[in-house]
């Protein structure tokens, strides 16, 4: 496994994290265990800060749906990122966190009415705004509030990343956006410049996750702008701002080469700078939602080893007290991941396995052939870069209780979201009054 961030093997031969021991964490707090180092999130934040605002005025949208906490709200906050947000829970979560508001983006392709209404009250800075149904609600209901809101729109540019299917969104046939090849994307611009409760301040595209081609943006960058040039000879309006989305590939084995985010951003913004005068338009700030890229390699989920079967000739499984309820995207997407065992870090590997969750389900597998030193009931497992999107998407598939998440920095760790108990698992569980009505009667009956 690539050691990432803080990671090292100390002297006991244990992986280590932010300075913490990761066996002692697991001892400590149980697992699983969502493990986020606090040092590479915030540097991975910066990065990004330095590499898109400091040197080209740029904005960055952290995107929520990757990894959102109280903490994680706050840290993205001190780092002098805004924020990207999908539904009412995050803009919530936003707004329980002190987030400035005014730094809040709310996505989101089928937003409610009580949802656009919180996002009114809450002065967010940006709806970015996805279909004509949405655009008319919004207008109404910022109508009824004596408000008008900001709005950016949501296009489909055709560009189709280099992805797995279910995290392409930039092409024509996606639930996202207006499309501009058949006229959609003009006529909703023109629709929302005749509206007296919208003011369009910009448009937005998101061409899709964990790409790594970065002339991907460089073409999106055309597209869109070819297309603000059009709008402009048409309604005399142009784009103060262009949100070109996140989607910057990370390193989860080593088939995957990520490019530098400094990279990244030279390739976007110079083709925006360049673009711009080309098409006769001043060039709009430019802004990106990263996600994955900040929170992904941060994160690191612990395990402990139970069962090891056999099957000779065939396969060693190595079963672990976690799996699709922690980290369903192996399921979903056939993703892949790298692992050592944190507690014989410094041993070679020494044969081939493949790590199996608890799950009543085939298909919960985690990891199929690492290479591990031999695993043993009671062996700490690491999984590397799962800090995006795990447990954002956790779930509590056969009644398991999802995981707690600790914080650790210079050696010391914090419980940013507490382990759920069983009871937990029940809290919103209703027994029908007449249920226990009909239990009564058949106590009564039983006694004559």
């Amino acid at each position: 496994m690539k050691l990432q961030g803080t990671m090292q093997i100390n002297d006991k031969g244990h992986l280590e994290i932010g300075g913490c021991d990761t066996v002692e964490l697991a001892e400590n707090f149980g697992t699983p265990l969502y493990v986020l180092d606090e040092q590479y999130f915030r540097q991975n934040c910066r990065r990004y800060y330095r590499a898109f605002t400091e040197k080209y005025d740029g904005v960055v949208l952290y995107a929520a749906k990757t990894l959102l906490t109280l903490a994680v709200c706050r840290m993205v906050d001190e780092e002098g990122l805004s924020l990207d947000v999908v539904s009412g829970g995050e803009l919530y979560t936003a707004k329980k966190a002190r987030f400035p508001m005014e730094r809040v983006y709310f996505h989101g392709n089928n937003k409610s009415a009580a949802e656009l209404k919180l996002a009114l009250d809450y002065k967010v800075g940006r709806v970015m705004v996805d279909n004509p149904h949405e655009l008319q609600m919004l207008d109404r209901l910022a109508g009824e509030a004596g408000v008008q809101a900001k709005i950016m729109l949501r296009l489909t540019p055709g560009v189709e990343a280099h992805t797995h299917e279910y995290i392409k969104t930039g092409q024509i046939d996606s639930k996202f956006g207006m499309v501009i090849e058949n006229g959609q994307a003009m006529e909703i611009i023109k629709r929302a410049l005749a509206l007296e409760h919208i003011r369009l301040t910009g448009l937005h595209c998101h061409i899709g996750s964990q790409i790594f081609e970065l002339q991907s943006y460089a073409h999106a960058a055309e597209v869109m702008l070819g297309f603000a040039a059009e709008v402009r000879r048409e309604t005399g309006w142009q784009p103060e701002e262009m949100n070109f989305g996140g989607g910057m590939g990370i390193y989860y084995t080593a088939a995957d080469e990520p490019q530098s985010v400094s990279k990244f951003a030279d390739t976007l913004a110079q083709a925006v700078k360049n673009l711009a005068p080309q098409y006769g338009l001043a060039a709009p700030k430019v802004l990106v939602e990263p996600g994955r890229s900040v929170s992904g390699p941060a994160g690191t989920t612990l395990y402990t080893v139970g069962a090891v079967k056999s099957i000779p000739g065939i396969r060693t499984y190595v079963a672990v007290d976690g799996g699709m309820g922690d980290n369903p995207r192996p399921a979903l997407y056939q993703s892949r991941y790298e692992a050592l065992l944190a507690n014989r870090a410094a041993q070679q590997p020494q044969e081939m396995v493949s790590i199996a969750g608890k799950c009543c389900e085939s298909g919960d597998m985690l990891i199929w052939d690492i290479d591990l030193p031999a695993p043993a009931p009671g062996d700490i497992l690491a999984v590397s870069s799962t800090g995006a999107y795990n447990y954002s998407m956790s779930m509590n598939y056969n009644r398991l209780p999802r995981p707690a998440m600790v914080l650790v920095k210079d050696g010391a760790a914090d419980i940013i979201v507490a382990r759920e108990t069983y009871d937990d698992l029940i809290r919103n569980d209703v027994v029908p009054e007449r249920f226990n009505e009909g239990r009564v009667a058949k106590i009564a009956g039983a006694g004559r």
